[in-house]
């Protein structure tokens, strides 16, 4: 059966592999179609579009994962089929991603405080063009430094919600993501559910959008995965998969290895008919 995965991350943000490479990838692993969807920016999808190409019947799919807030939670919209071009869209970005920006500070002043240091210019080493930077980068430096020994144990006991150098700014609500990407005419759908205990969120963004869930993603568990499935059907929303791919640091990859979640193609048929 023909896959694809719909959530993959390139150094247009915070994973490892430029997006031609996540294109070689994916055909490697035997799919036929996977989404660039970086976190609040497009910088990744030209270059994708571009791998994509070369290749006779493979789709990049042209995506973004847009961070919000939600009663203090960060939740992820993931928008399918956006517009990257759309003038409109593109001034959005550029404040999304000067919030981004802000939070490096706050969560750099944390870890400063509390003994670790690390320099925004080093940060900035890290970006890619024009691209985005965040915590995956600072773990990154933090395992440079011998901090930590891996991304999970940064996060675990630094960067993660709840640990010492967590920060988070004021940011838009996932019903304004949603209105963002339908504005852009793509498609909305709620990325990994499963990690925020927020699944009241849910029918109050399928009756403003909405048009999907991530119901299959590396952190959810089986019966996690089932529940989703329940819950999509229940208020008539697309079921999608994804990696989550950020690549790999220290031989380790980060949530999961391209294809290791993944949809038939017809979901995509399903995704580009919300789009008319």
């Amino acid at each position: 059966m023909r896959q694809g995965d719909l959530h993959t991350h390139t150094t247009a943000s915070d994973g490892t592999f430029s997006p031609s490479e996540n294109i070689k990838r994916a055909i490697e692993k035997g799919l036929n179609a996977i989404a660039i969807t970086d976190h609040d920016t497009i910088e990744g999808i030209e270059e994708g579009m571009a791998e994509a190409n070369k290749h006779d019947n493979f789709e990049c799919v042209p995506g973004i994962e847009i961070s919000t807030l939600y009663e203090g939670q960060d939740i992820h919209v993931l928008g399918y089929f956006i517009d990257y071009k759309d003038e409109k869209f593109l001034s959005t970005l550029n404040k999304l991603s000067s919030v981004r920006d802000q939070r490096n500070k706050m969560i750099l002043k944390n870890l400063n405080g509390l003994g670790i240091n690390i320099e925004e210019s080093e940060l900035e080493a890290k970006r890619h063009g024009e691209g985005n930077v965040g915590r995956g980068h600072i773990a990154e430096i933090m395992m440079d430094k011998g901090m930590v020994n891996s991304l999970p144990e940064a996060f675990e006991k630094y960067l993660g919600k709840g640990k010492p150098a967590y920060a988070i700014p004021d940011r838009i609500s996932p019903i304004e993501a949603v209105k963002i990407i339908r504005e852009a005419k793509g498609v909305p759908v709620l990325a990994h559910p499963g990690i925020y205990d927020a699944d009241e969120l849910i029918p109050i963004l399928s009756e403003n959008g909405l048009a999907g869930i991530e119901c299959c993603h590396p952190d959810h568990t089986i019966e996690q995965v089932k529940y989703y499935e329940e819950i999509a059907e229940k208020h008539a929303l697309i079921k999608t998969a994804g990696s989550d791919f950020h690549g790999f640091r220290n031989g380790e990859v980060f949530h999961g290895d391209i294809g290791s979640c993944s949809v038939p193609l017809d979901t995509l048929d399903l995704l580009k008919k919300c789009c008319k």
